[in-house]
Parts: structure tokens; C-alpha cells; sequence
């Protein structure tokens, strides 16, 4: 008997489709260039040059992430441009508070089939993100795995790496008398998703009714970048702390960049809480410390700085287009590592 010769394609895997999807990446990658990038996109491996980067004396400060459950929502709504910009923010944004600048950005897309159109439009959200963040996309990779996720799925990974000279590293110097800028968010960011989910199930909302497009529109929009602004905070020279209030929230994420003999004592009506947050809470019956340390609850960024230079840098972070304003201090060691009141 002669049997039909049995191709990739047969198993599920179309190469060219990935070479087509390679090809309309090459100029979203290259829109996003930076001094240092050696090298384009299609290599084995991404190239850096620190030096032509200006450092002189560099530590080299890497993370990864993703964006949750909220791909979820993405992919049941088939609205695919704004969850790149989530993943390059949830993971330069951890960069920024060790004080880093981001320099290089990888991801990885992975799905059952590749369809080209939905990649492309996540690559296009990644791109923007990292020219907003300032890092270039050196790479990535692709991969469909059919058996590993169901039809039209995907999942996503990003990985960033900065660099801070060595004498500039955060956190440094937090003290008693210390002052807590908070950055507003501009909403749920990428966290705590899973609980958002499972309140839209019990309350049987169906996000895809036209109906229901402002939620849908609240839920999607992307994690705030506060890369170039928390960067030029630091530039004056008086941030000791950053923390990324992702999950959590600020009950959780605060205490990481405290040292032991301090606390954070923070005043809840010193900022707004978005509505988005008040309909979780009341439709999800969340408690309000639940909601603390599960959402970021409006804010999505805070900033320790010495108390004499508050105002300085309160106006650095306004002039950058940050909605920043003095929600705490740093207070001496209490049961609590963050007090609310």
C-alpha cells in the first residue's frame, strides 16, 4: 500500500505561518530600537551593548511575567491590541523599583493554532508598551502546541532586563518620617482577575452584549507604565522606595521594599477609590481588606521619599503626566507592616 507522506502541518503546526507572523514583526521590533540593541530580530539570540548604553558601572536587573486571567477576558471579547501593553508594563514596571531603566524586552506567545491576525495584534500591544516604556523588543518566541491549549487560545510570557549603575540601586535610606506618594492606576491593571471572573459568572453578565461594552472597556484597559516618570523621580535624587502594587495589593507589596524596623501607615481617604473597584466590592460582597490585598484599589504605583523633598518630586511626577498625591508615611515598627486609617 502507498501511503500519504505526513507533514508538520498535519500535526497542527504551520511553519509558515509562523515565518509569515516573523515577518510583520520585524517592523514593529524595529520601531522600538534603542542605543545598545545590536543586531534585528530572526538571530538566535538578542545582542546588548551596556556601554554604547552609557552605564559605566551597571547592574544588570531581570524579571519575568504575565498577564494573568485577564488574557481570558481578551480572548472571549476577541479584543487582542491592548494585553501586549499588559505584559510589558507588569514586568518593567518590577524593573523601575529597583531603580532600573529597561533596556530589553522578550516574549512568548503560545497556542494551539497560530492564527496571524490575533498574534499581530498582541505583538502590536507589546510593541507600543515597550516604546512607551522605552526598552526595545529584541525577540521571542512563538509556539504552537496543539493538545496543550484549546482551540483559539493563548497564553503569554514577557521578559525584561535594565540596568542600574551600581551606587543607584533601590530601595536605600527608607526611615521613620519617610512620605508615600501613591501613582493612580487607570483601573484593575493585570491582577486579580480570577476573583473579577468568577463575580461577572455569579452575577451572570455577559461582557460581550453591547450593553456592557463601558465594563468591558474598563476591565481591558491596559496596566499603566510608570517607567519614564518614576524614572525621572529618581533622577532628583530623593526616592529611597519604589513598590508595584500589583497582587496583593498595598497591603502586601509595600512591606517589600520596607526595612524591618519600619512600617507604612496609610491614609485611605487621600485619594479616590476608582468606581470600578466600589462595583467589585459591592456586587462581589469583597470585604474591604480583601479588596487591599487582592486589587490595587486605585493605586498602582507608590513612592517613598525623603519628607523635605515631598513636593519636589510630587511635581517631577505631575509634570510627567502622573495623577501622584501624599497618601502616608513611613512610621517606627508597629505589629502591622501597613496600617490603614
Amino acid at each position: 500500500m502507498t501511503k500519504a507522506k505526513v507533514t508538520y502541518a498535519d500535526a497542527g503546526v504551520n511553519i509558515d505561518a509562523g515565518n509569515a507572523l516573523v515577518e510583520r514583526i520585524k517592523p514593529l521590533a524595529k520601531a522600538t530600537l534603542r542605543k545598545g540593541v545590536m543586531g534585528s530580530v530572526g538571530g538566535f539570540g538578542a545582542l546588548f551593548d551596556l556601554k554604547a548604553s552609557g552605564f559605566k558601572d551597571p547592574i544588570l536587573v531581570s524579571g519575568t511575567d504575565g498577564v494573568g486571567t485577564k488574557i481570558k477576558l481578551a480572548q472571549a471579547l476577541n479584543r487582542h491590541d491592548t494585553i501586549g501593553i499588559d505584559l510589558v508594563a507588569m514586568c518593567v514596571n518590577d524593573l523601575i523599583v529597583q531603580g532600573a531603566e529597561p533596556l530589553f524586552f522578550l516574549d512568548y506567545f503560545a497556542t494551539s493554532a497560530l492564527d496571524v491576525g490575533v498574534a499581530e495584534s498582541v505583538i502590536k500591544g507589546i510593541a507600543e508598551g515597550c516604546k512607551k516604556a522605552g526598552c526595545a523588543l529584541v525577540g521571542g518566541e512563538t509556539a504552537e502546541m496543539p493538545g496543550i491549549y484549546q482551540k483559539g487560545e493563548y497564553d503569554l510570557a514577557g521578559f525584561a532586563v535594565g540596568a542600574v549603575e551600581r551606587e543607584d540601586i533601590l530601595p536605600k535610606k527608607v526611615s521613620e518620617g519617610d512620605v508615600i506618594i501613591g501613582l493612580s492606576s487607570d483601573g484593575i491593571h493585570s491582577n486579580g482577575y480570577s476573583l473579577v471572573r468568577h463575580i461577572i459568572s455569579a452575577q451572570k453578565i455577559d461582557l460581550a452584549n453591547d450593553d456592557n461594552k463601558k465594563l468591558a472597556d474598563i476591565l481591558l484597559t491596559p496596566t499603566r507604565l510608570y517607567v519614564k516618570p518614576c524614572l525621572a523621580a529618581i533622577r532628583t535624587g530623593f526616592v529611597h522606595a519604589l513598590a508595584h502594587i500589583t497582587g496583593g495589593g498595598i497591603t502586601e507589596n509595600t512591606p517589600r521594599v520596607l526595612p524591618e524596623e519600619v512600617s507604612a501607615e496609610i491614609n485611605l481617604k487621600a485619594w479616590v477609590k476608582p468606581e470600578i473597584f466600589k462595583w467589585l466590592q459591592e456586587f462581589g460582597n469583597v470585604s474591604e481588606s480583601e479588596m487591599l490585598r487582592t486589587f490595587n484599589c486605585g493605586i498602582g504605583m507608590i513612592v517613598v521619599v525623603k519628607v523635605e523633598k515631598a513636593d519636589e518630586v510630587l511635581a517631577v511626577l505631575k509634570h510627567e503626566g502622573e495623577r501622584a498625591q501624599i497618601i502616608g508615611r513611613i512610621i517606627k515598627r508597629a505589629e502591622e507592616r501597613v496600617i490603614y486609617v
